[in-house]
């Protein structure tokens, strides 16, 4: 008795029944192999991560300084405090300072309380600039920009210059790939394997902290003394992942 040959087909219905356990012992023959493979690069690695640190000098002083002024009037208190600010940037930009720019303006009502009424008793305005200069500038600097008419220092942090920032990012960089690697092959030595190839690598950005601030006084206190200024050393840290397998 002979079997109905599927419909389409080109092989005879009794040499299909043949050739189909061949074909699936083939295809296992292959895919188990494969899939070892797999299983074998998913669960043979290590994760290790390592770090890299630059300290770097700082050589800019980021300056933030400004003007307040008080009197009866909105008006006459934005008059003053604009005149003697024209004043503190036209003597910044004639010391060519880096990135000048104004970073607020503000006009507020000043209230007084008497007999748990609140009333209106005058205004303050207050205008704020930030720059950048060498460090061995900002102390001469900051005591002519008094006398120029600023009336608050609100504050100063010291940065390396773009291109000693670049360079340590790089640097940083370098340690901690160094530094990943020699921790694994620690690993693999106290274990006994034997790393093969590096799978993946994850670069986290090499980025400087945000530098502190320091110094906060109001002008009117500084007097005629000279403002000692000193910077010191920046940190640029980097971080790298790598996954082995072994």
């Amino acid at each position: 008795m002979t079997r109905a040959a599927l419909t389409g087909s080109q092989f005879p219905s009794g040499n299909l029944w043949k050739i189909l356990p061949l074909a699936l012992l083939v295809c296992v023959t292959f895919t188990l192999p494969a899939l070892a493979q797999e299983k074998d690069k998913l669960w043979r690695t290590l994760s290790v991560s390592g770090r890299g640190v630059e300290t770097i000098p700082t050589t800019l002083a980021q300056v933030s300084l400004g003007v307040e002024i008080q009197g009866k009037t909105a008006q006459e208190v934005q008059q003053e405090a604009a005149r003697r600010s024209s004043a503190v940037v036209a003597f910044l930009k004639s010391k060519n300072v880096e990135k000048l720019q104004t970073t607020g303006i503000r006009l507020n009502p000043v209230y007084s309380y008497t007999d748990n009424v609140q009333r209106i008793t005058g205004y303050a305005a207050n205008n704020t600039v930030s720059f950048s200069i060498p460090v061995e500038q900002a102390g001469t600097l900051l005591d002519d920009a008094v006398k120029a008419g600023a009336t608050q220092i609100n504050g100063i942090s010291f940065v390396a210059n773009d291109e000693a920032i670049a360079a340590a990012q790089k640097q940083a960089l370098k340690e901690a790939t160094q530094d990943a690697q020699q921790q694994a092959e620690a690993v693999f030595s106290a274990l006994g394997f034997k790393s093969k190839e590096i799978v993946s690598i994850q670069v986290n950005n090499a980025t400087p902290p945000r530098p502190p601030m320091f110094l906060r006084a109001e002008a009117a206190k500084l007097d005629d003394a000279s403002t000692p200024v000193v910077g010191g050393e920046q940190e640029v840290e980097a971080s790298v992942t790598l996954q082995i397998s072994y």
